[in-house]
């Protein structure tokens, strides 16, 4: 079963991942056993994780 999600799972996959910080939004699928990040902007999708640099990556706007 696959399961996709805008929000972040708990725990969350690859803390350090800059994915989850990005405007972009990334995308969370899930299987049973597995959790990938889908990224909206880049051509292979699936990037391999964690991701420590971009060059589409911009930060998310701060919390008002």
């Amino acid at each position: 079963m696959l399961s996709t999600a805008m929000n972040p799972p708990e725990p969350l996959p690859f803390p350090d991942s800059l994915c989850h910080r990005c405007a972009a939004p990334p995308k969370y699928v899930q299987t049973r056993t597995s959790t990938f990040i889908l990224c909206p902007l880049l051509p292979q999708k699936y990037a391999p994780q964690p991701v420590r640099a971009c060059s589409l990556f911009r930060p998310l706007a701060p919390a008002t």
